[in-house]
């Protein structure tokens, strides 16, 4: 380092944010740090010239008349409002974002001087006093702005002036009016150029919230601003190319049609003269077209009256034959009028209809509009259908059949079948359908090699709503299904279910499975390209509100606002009050039903615990009738999908859940009749419930199924040579009857103690843990299996890292609560030296598993 040139070091010291340490390792170095020249440049290099004065009058300690010339002839920018923010603040006058010393850092004579110099550059022209200052006047035009032209007070001349004379800029990111220049720039674009010489350059993040600004109603002006907003567009687009306007702020200010006219007639105008970039109609059409795979038609904005007058004002401006804008504003007509005009909503929903050239209405729309998740009333969509389209009532039945087959899938439509199942009488039906057609098996789910469709599958029925990552996934899968146009329903007869199929293969929002891509003939081969912006649902004015608040810097206040907000609040999936269809089945069909079955295992795929905890309620005297049964199956499907189970499902077992392999065990029970009991070789082996065993007596003594008296008591008869051999020391009385009678019931209880504990009992938990330490030993021979394909490709010098599943995670941390939950309740029946036995079956080698050794201590020899 001794041996490096002054200008080396001057670059080293350049790059360090303090070189403090660095200037007093040595002489030389600190030396070359108290250079002007090098001291000058060290802010111009680290900061740039605009914030290259800021930042040196806020060391005031380096700080010299030297260093100031070297800054002033280097280029350092320097505007009068930095010169009067800085007398305000050395002063003790006003400064609030400002909270440090700054420039009361710096030594008196040069802060004179350094206000001398700067005076002279302004023909010392400096005003200082309260409000006098050029950010002042700036904040008081962009106040005017929002008055009409006739009242504002400041004129653009004048700012023009603090820009071009005095050079105007905000000079630290913690000014408020760094974030207010671009809404100058919007209200006034002929500022443009100045700022751009006083070394401002617009970020393009802020081209959407500079047009947004251009075309935001004025709330206290009602006149016509269209030619102000065009002029204002053509002028920022002349003076900078960058400066276009998107397709996302034109959606936004479409759906500002009804209540901004002004800036609608305005984006009107400029398509018309061809200023934007893209076909406004391609731009009207997507806003009702792609709502259909993703915004209005599947938020709850299209119930509200704004968004269903919005669309029909956009439609009557740019009409379409596309079957998804079609779609789109028949559910304005039945989905709002009908809600709204209960005394006559037929003939409302067919004036609606013929004003809007959507007559005549088909099969198909109205299947597609009952499937709708915000259609809850579809008896009045049913009576149009027989007294409009003259719909027999067997056709009628058959959509009613596909339309409930339909909307098991889509969660939130729990209202719609059970309306049309209690109408329809169609309670066996739903049944039966859900069996055939979604019922789930290990052969359904993703290869277990593809781990990222493992982690991203949702099961089909009983979608968790209260999940976020769910909800992104299925928004994502219901994108790509309604991109690709795939359909995978078919017309229902009235005497047959639907034919089975995967049901990994069925939709779970399935209510667009109509909807075919719509043609792009409006749009022009600009609009994909990426720059152009996405079109949402979002407002101008929300969007507005948006950009100013950012950035929100309470992170609670910014949680509260995105969860809670009325915005985020319309972008919800689902009605605000709806009937979830897996809560639906649970209310019609009893527990061990196979639709319940089949619902259930759907919710513990999804982990929907809203519905878990509706089938697994809270343990009480009328619980386990109302309790779904759990099995094996489902701990074999989150392991092939790797996902953690539900606590409640552990829970249920700690509680002395039953043990079933699958669904198939319990349900076939209910199909058996009971017989009497064969003796011979055509004997009947009956099945027997694995219970917990409560006291002594019900475990020794088993109950015959058939008989219907009480089980008596075993006691057995002590062995004779027992009672013969022990001595008795006790003085026989007239109460030895008694005495010879307590005797004997000890004795008898300590047989039966010692029995016991010599019988092995499996109750339901046992078998739980046998079978579940089966799936454990699998998953560790999976996961070694995966580290050891792993170790062959990856490099001698790598790091290796292998994360288990969180289904390993989970039954492994699980599993030990288990088995300490059954040694605590052997210990409670058989005595605190109840041994930790294996309960694992010897007969069959799919569950045996080697011990762990226990770990042999070294005996010491205390006699040496």
């Amino acid at each position: 380092m001794q041996r490096l040139c002054d200008e080396v070091i001057a670059l080293i010291i350049y790059e360090l944010e303090d070189p403090t340490a660095l200037t007093l390792t040595s002489k030389r170095f600190l030396h070359v740090s108290r250079d002007p020249y090098v001291r000058a440049h060290y802010f111009l290099s680290r900061y740039g010239h605009m914030d290259a004065m800021f930042w040196a009058l806020g060391k005031g300690k380096i700080l010299d008349e030297r260093v100031i010339d070297i800054l002033f002839n280097s280029g350092a920018h320097i505007s009068r409002y930095l010169l009067q923010v800085a007398i305000h603040h050395f002063y003790r006058g006003n400064a609030p974002f400002i909270k440090s010393q700054w420039v009361r850092s710096v030594r008196p004579s040069v802060f004179s001087y350094f206000q001398k110099v700067a005076a002279e550059m302004f023909d010392n022209e400096v005003p200082v006093g309260k409000h006098e200052d050029d950010g002042s006047k700036f904040h008081a035009f962009l106040k005017d702005s929002r008055l009409p032209s006739h009242m504002r007070q400041k004129n653009w001349e004048e700012i023009r002036d603090i820009f071009q004379r005095y050079r105007f800029i905000p000079f630290s990111m913690k000014d408020p009016l760094m974030f207010q220049l671009p809404i100058a720039l919007a209200v006034e674009p002929r500022l443009l150029p100045y700022a751009e010489a006083n070394g401002f350059r617009i970020d393009p993040k802020y081209r959407d919230f500079i047009f947004r600004k251009m075309f935001e109603k004025q709330s206290l002006s009602t006149v016509d601003r269209s030619e102000e907003i065009v002029s204002n567009v053509r002028e920022l687009k002349r003076l900078d190319p960058r400066m276009f306007l998107s397709r996302t702020v034109a959606a936004e200010v479409c759906m500002e049609a009804k209540t901004n006219e002004s800036a609608y007639r305005a984006l009107k105008t400029l398509d018309r003269t061809g200023d934007l970039l893209f076909s406004l109609r391609g731009v009207c059409r997507a806003v009702i077209d792609v709502s259909l795979s993703q915004l209005f038609v599947k938020s709850r904005s299209i119930m509200t009256g704004y968004t269903t007058n919005v669309l029909r004002q956009l439609y009557s401006d740019f009409p379409s034959n596309d079957l998804t804008v079609r779609t789109a504003m028949l559910l304005t007509v039945f989905l709002f009028d009908g809600m709204l005009q209960p005394s006559s909503p037929l003939t409302m929903a067919k004036s609606k209809l013929q004003s809007l050239n959507l007559l005549p209405v088909t099969r198909q729309d109205i299947l597609t509009i009952l499937t709708n998740p915000f259609i809850e009333k579809p008896i009045i969509i049913l009576d149009y259908a027989r007294e409009e389209m003259d719909m027999s009532p067997k056709a009628i039945k058959e959509l009613v059949h596909e339309v409930v087959v339909t909307c098991l899938g889509v969660g939130s439509k729990g209202k719609t079948i059970r309306r049309l199942t209690e109408y329809y009488g169609l309670k066996e039906f739903v049944a039966e359908a859900a069996v055939q057609r979604y019922t789930l098996s290990i052969a359904d789910l993703p290869p277990l090699e593809d781990e990222q469709a493992c982690a991203a599958y949702e099961a089909p029925l009983c979608p968790d709503y209260s999940s976020t990552k769910a909800s992104r996934v299925s928004s994502n899968a219901t994108h790509q299904r309604s991109a690709n146009g795939s359909s995978n329903t078919e017309p229902l007869g009235t005497d047959e279910a639907p034919g089975p199929s995967s049901a990994a293969e069925s939709p779970r929002e399935n209510y667009d499975i109509h909807m075919e891509d719509a043609v792009e003939d409006d749009t022009t081969s600009s609009t994909d390209d990426v720059e152009l912006g996405a079109i949402g649902q979002d407002t101008l004015s929300a969007m507005i509100r948006q950009d100013e608040m950012a950035p929100i810097r309470a992170r609670r206040r910014s949680y509260y606002y995105n969860m809670y907000n009325s915005e985020v609040q319309a972008k919800l999936g689902y009605p605000a009050e709806f009937l979830q269809v897996g809560r639906w089945v649970k209310e019609t069909y009893p527990p061990e039903s196979p639709i319940m079955a089949v619902f259930f295992t759907h919710a513990v795929i999804n982990n929907n615990s809203t519905l878990l905890h509706l089938y697994l309620p809270t343990p009480g005297p009328n619980s386990l009738a109302a309790r779904v049964p759990i099995t094996l199956k489902h701990f074999k499907l989150l392991a092939h999908l790797g996902r953690a189970p539900n606590f409640c499902l552990y829970h249920e077992i700690e509680l002395g859940a039953e043990f079933y392999f699958s669904e198939e065990d319990y349900l076939s029970k209910q199909t058996l009749v009971i017989e009497p009991r064969q003796h011979g070789k055509h004997r009947i082996r009956d099945v027997k419930k694995e219970t917990s065993p409560a006291t002594v007596s019900h475990s020794l003594c088993q109950a015959d199924p058939s008989s219907s008296t009480p089980p008596r008591i075993c006691r057995k008869r002590p062995r004779r040579s027992t009672a013969t051999t022990a001595t008795s020391y006790i003085i026989p009385d007239s109460d030895d009857e008694a005495i010879v009678e307590s005797d004997d019931e000890n004795a008898m209880v300590a047989l039966m103690t010692m029995q016991a504990k010599k019988r092995k009992v499996e109750s339901n938990l046992q078998r739980w843990i046998k079978h579940l330490s089966a799936l454990l030993a699998e998953e560790q021979r999976k996961y070694k299996e995966k580290r050891r394909r792993l170790e062959k490709i990856t490099p001698p010098d790598g790091k290796l890292r292998v994360n288990k599943s969180e289904f390993h995670k989970s039954l492994t941390t699980h599993l030990r609560s288990l088995r300490k939950v059954d040694l605590d309740k052997r210990k409670q029946l058989y005595g605190p030296d109840a041994p930790e036995e294996d309960y694992s079956d010897d007969e069959d080698d799919e569950y045996r598993f080697q011990k762990s050794r226990a770990n042999k201590r070294r005996r010491s020899n205390v006699a040496s």
